[in-house]
């Protein structure tokens, strides 16, 4: 049986995913990691956010709701693809081997296909044509053709997380988004309308997964065996059966919701949603992706983990906090000053109530992440099954009360019970939480009312509403600047001495 360094024998690799990984190595590489995902972050989100400020002037507000609806339900199907193999691979401590990557890959290109046969039983049975048309249809084909060809990237992404040479990920990454929107948009421009999505994911699958297999090729080959399978789904069915709760909460959820509301009200939820996920997704989707990693190679030096929890709890409050004030505040005015925005509204109070119930997701999310990055999974099964309860409970009885708005609503309420998250993360790993937060809480509590206050003024013009924003982001700087400035000043040195060491 071949170890994966068979692979690639290269010094570099086999320190960084063999067993003795040096405790300062984890730290340089998780320190320029994370600025690396930062930075892409920074550019991606720049990117998906000027995509969609075209996409919703040009798009009406159905069309908009008929790509939300396909998500849904791709979003489940994804559930599926993977079944927790990858997962499993990255917490492996002993180092996988060649036989555990091609038995993995095996089972992930079994379930695509599986994915794909569904998805055109769906489109068969002619229920997605009857709320989207013949559009959504061909979106969600799309969507299922390029789980296949995603499996060819994945294998490698694991490969180059293990050494958390995370710096690597980001360049496919930037590739195929750059591709989708430019696609998506000039299509869109040229009047295709809707159907654009679909020519635009199947292009970016293809680009995505031969970039990735270029930083990082490995010998692909078929295996499976039932013994490497079982011990690699030992942890890994735990995982996905964590998601597979996300997955009832949210997508199965949000697709009941597509159901039962008018496209034109789901389309008002959905767009809140997204746009009140760009904060979480600039901070802590990218540092999930590189604590899972980087916690599970700590799991057994609890003084380094409990260091470890506390940075990255300060710094996503640091950077997450003022981006959803700023969301929730400046929402306002540009719906009303933009006139192709107008049409959304209605959906404003959705927005800010998403924007603000993503901020107790931006510590809890992280927190939940760091169980099973040490190995108490069996902990996050039980959150994940008491939000899954409360989402299909509190959320209908909020929708028939006060209407689409109530899905936000709802969603508020239950982020107040994230709260628990603190509490059984504190039970393996002693954090101080409320230091790592308390600044940046006060902080945005400043910036909030300067906001609100000068809301009369920013809504004048296009030029009043940048002033108010260099005006809201200065406040929140100065109490950062009064409170955390040592801090702040600190870590940052210390990323620079570890770029010059990595």
């Amino acid at each position: 049986m071949s170890d994966i360094t068979a692979v690639d024998t290269s010094n570099d690799l086999e320190d960084a995913v063999g067993d003795g990984l040096d405790l300062n190595l984890i730290k340089r590489r998780s320190l320029v990691g994370a600025t690396t995902f930062m930075a892409r972050s920074v550019f991606l989100q720049g990117l998906g956010l000027l995509s969609n400020l075209v996409l919703v002037a040009l798009l009406s507000v159905e069309a908009i709701g008929i790509y939300g609806f396909v998500l849904q339900i791709i979003g489940l199907l994804n559930f599926f693809s993977d079944v927790g193999l990858g997962s499993a691979l990255i917490q492996k401590k002993a180092n996988p081997t060649l036989q555990d990557y091609r038995n993995a890959f095996t089972i992930q290109q079994i379930l695509a296909w599986v994915i794909v046969g569904v998805s055109a039983a769906i489109i068969a049975s002619g229920l997605v044509a009857q709320k989207t048309g013949p559009a959504g249809n061909w979106i969600l084909l799309a969507l299922a053709m390029s789980f296949p060809v995603l499996a060819f990237r994945t294998m490698s992404a694991i490969m180059i997380e293990r050494r958390l040479d995370f710096s690597k990920l980001v360049i496919p990454q930037i590739i195929e988004q750059i591709v989708f929107h430019g696609l998506l948009i000039g299509m869109v421009w040229q009047g295709f309308g809707v159907i654009s999505y679909a020519y635009a994911i199947i292009v970016r699958s293809i680009v995505g997964a031969t970039a990735m297999f270029m930083l990082q090729p490995w010998p692909i080959g078929l295996a499976f065996n039932r013994t490497v399978l079982r011990a690699i789904l030992g942890f890994g069915v735990k995982f996905q059966l964590n998601d597979l709760l996300a997955r009832i909460k949210d997508q199965l959820f949000f697709l009941s919701l597509g159901i039962i509301l008018p496209l034109r009200e789901f389309g008002f939820v959905h767009w809140g949603k997204l746009w009140s996920q760009y904060p979480y997704n600039l901070t802590v989707q990218n540092v999930m992706m590189i604590s899972f990693p980087v916690f599970s190679r700590l799991q057994h030096d609890p003084a380094a983990l409990k260091k470890a929890v506390e940075k990255m709890l300060f710094f996503i409050a640091l950077l997450a906090f003022p981006l959803l004030i700023g969301m929730s505040v400046f929402i306002i005015p540009l719906t009303e000053l933009v006139v192709s925005y107008r049409k959304w509204q209605p959906a404003v109070w959705t927005l800010i109530l998403f924007s603000l119930s993503i901020g107790w997701g931006a510590v809890s999310s992280p927190l939940t992440n760091t169980l099973n990055a040490i190995g108490q999974i069996n902990t996050t099964l039980k959150l994940m099954v008491m939000w899954t309860a409360l989402t299909w409970v509190v959320t209908p009885l909020m929708v028939w009360w006060l209407g689409f708005n109530g899905v936000a609503i709802a969603e508020l309420a239950i982020s107040f019970t994230s709260v628990l998250s603190f509490y059984f993360v504190s039970k393996y790993v002693p954090i101080n939480a409320w230091d790592s937060l308390w600044r940046q809480l006060l902080a945005a509590g400043v910036m909030a009312a300067v906001g609100v206050a000068g809301l009369s003024l920013w809504r004048l013009s296009l030029g009043w509403m940048v002033v108010g924003m260099g005006v809201t982001g200065a406040s929140y700087a100065v109490v950062i600047a009064l409170l955390a400035r040592d801090r702040v000043v600190g870590e940052l040195r210390l990323f620079l001495s570890s770029r010059r060491l990595g």
